[in-house]
């Protein structure tokens, strides 16, 4: 343990992965699972029921499900229900709404005076933590939140060249120079410093303090050293913390991986309320929460969005007063009240769902709505450069794999573990495992390489297309789907007789809710 307020043993090499996961890298052929218990089985699954009529599709209706920036067109049974979140209607004029919000903040005086209180404008450093590209955040253009802001601060004396926007990252990989333009335009860009957090270069973390729970609290040293510290991003629902937005762009957004060993740690994991819409009694908001005010920030400037992406509300101001009000806002929006639970529940990754890290986010907001031992089908654009995710990812994944949901907790839960990045991720797809089993589970996305799928759990979409492949990935996309839908279906007619089907047509960002 490094002594307090010091950079201590942050200073010291990243320790090799631990010498299960060389194991598991070394010893998986990706043939046949044996699971905990004694449970054997292939990992292939198959296109049709074992035994009984077979359903091929006949009669079924066509529904469009969003892939990428276009949509699949695959058909579903009959019965098959549509859930979607309730239509909301985007601001008229985003523009004037987000300049609005900048004079009359939420619990907050206006920006501009916050900005005089700091002292000699001209002389005050600004850091703006902004999103990186896996969240859709309407940072550019004439309806983005970005210049409003950037100009309110020109406007009050703050100098361009002191302000610097600093991604968010937290765990993930730095933006690349097209993404940033992608997220805050040319202008931007080419006007304002802007750097990527880093949450592994120990230089460029400062100490803050100790939490009550004992974490220590290392932070980005531009976001902390500047004299104004602004938040900005999107509020939705979040698989942990109830909803993102306000404190999460600090923690994890901001600190290094030491400061979120409890925040992404299986002691608030597997609390039942570290759960989408939760907040009250959420040990990861709690914790992110504590996290940043232990930081300190001046001023936050969130946004709502519908379906399109389009702004439904902004939410400037104090950093907890104004996240709140988002927060009612969303849980109103995106929730959708069901009676039952389903046996077969079709979703997709969304934009957020950029690689199988992400689209754990997809699997864990359809969880409410499936019965235990249902299906649960999901289609996903795995468009980024690293399609499933870090080589870290990849190998715990694997050890998902291997041993089971609970043996890979049990696993995190051993004094000999070492904290791991992306260890909770697969976590989180250990609650869908949890809820459907590994036979249960169909994934589908043509932009990983079958090969590849030897570390994923579950029944991968190739298996399922062995007699007919398109050559481009909405094809394949669209082949894989439909042939999960009908194995899966065809599967619960041997033991349901009528199985109760829903179609999650906004993925990851309509929740489920069971009513009563």
């Amino acid at each position: 343990m490094h002594a307090r307020g010091t950079i201590g043993d942050l200073h010291r090499p990243d320790p090799p992965l631990p010498r299960v996961l060389e194991e598991v890298k070394r010893h998986l052929d990706g043939q046949t699972l044996v699971l905990r218990g004694g449970d054997r089985r292939d990992s292939r699954g198959g296109g049709k029921g074992e035994g009984g009529d077979v359903v091929n599709g006949e009669g079924w209706r066509e529904v469009a499900v969003p892939f990428g920036e276009g949509e699949l067109r695959v058909k579903v049974p009959p019965q098959t229900e549509v859930l979607r979140m309730a239509e909301e209607v985007p601001l008229a004029d985003p523009e004037r709404a987000i300049r609005e919000a900048l004079e009359h903040p939420i619990g907050s005086p206006p920006l501009q005076e916050v900005v005089k209180a700091k002292g000699e404008t001209g002389k005050l450093k600004v850091a703006i933590a902004v999103s990186d590209i896996t969240r859709p955040v309407p940072y550019r253009g004439p309806t983005g939140i970005l210049p409003p802001l950037l100009e309110a601060l020109e406007r009050a004396g703050i100098r361009r060249e002191r302000i610097t926007l600093v991604v968010a990252t937290g765990m993930h990989r730095p933006s690349t120079p097209e993404e940033k333009v992608r997220m805050f335009g040319e202008e931007v860009v080419q006007g304002f410093r802007i750097e990527d957090h880093d949450c592994r270069d120990r230089s460029r973390l400062r100490y803050v303090g100790e939490t009550s729970k004992g974490t220590e609290v290392w932070v980005n040293s531009t976001f902390y050293e500047a004299d104004l510290r602004i938040l900005t991003g999107l509020v939705e629902a979040h698989f942990m913390a109830g909803f993102s937005g306000g404190r999460k762009s600090v923690c994890p957004g901001l600190v290094d991986e030491r400061s979120v060993q409890r925040f992404h740690g299986p002691e608030f994991l597997e609390d039942p309320r570290a759960d989408n819409l939760i907040l009250e009694g959420n040990p990861c908001h709690e914790e992110a929460l504590e996290v940043a005010q232990k930081v300190g920030v001046d001023f936050i400037l969130n946004v709502t969005v519908d379906r399109a992406f389009g702004i439904t509300g902004v939410y400037a101001g104090d950093m907890v007063g104004a996240h709140l009000e988002a927060c009612r806002r969303v849980k109103e929006a995106v929730s959708i009240p069901i009676a039952e639970p389903y046996d077969l529940v079709i979703t997709h990754g969304g934009y957020v769902g950029i690689n199988h890290y992400q689209t754990a986010k997809a699997a864990c907001g359809a969880l409410q709505a499936l019965k235990d031992g249902g299906y649960l089908v999901i289609v996903a654009d795995n468009r980024d450069v690293d399609p499933i995710g870090s080589p870290e990812y990849r190998t715990l994944l694997h050890l998902l794999k291997l041993q089971g949901p609970e043996g890979y907790v049990e696993i995190l839960r051993s004094p000999r573990w070492r904290f791991t990045r992306d260890q909770w991720e697969p976590e989180m797809w250990g609650k869908a495992l949890r809820k459907v089993g590994a036979q249960g589970l169909i994934y589908c996305s043509p932009n990983i390489p079958e090969e590849d799928y030897v570390c994923i759990p579950g029944i991968s979409g190739w298996d399922l297309i062995r007699e007919r492949r398109p050559q481009d990935p909405k094809g394949l996309a669209e082949a894989m789907l439909q042939e999960a839908i009908l194995m899966s279906y065809n599967r619960l007619l041997e033991r349901e007789g009528s199985p109760r089907v829903a179609l999650l047509e906004d993925g990851p960002y309509g929740i489920p809710v069971l009513s009563g």
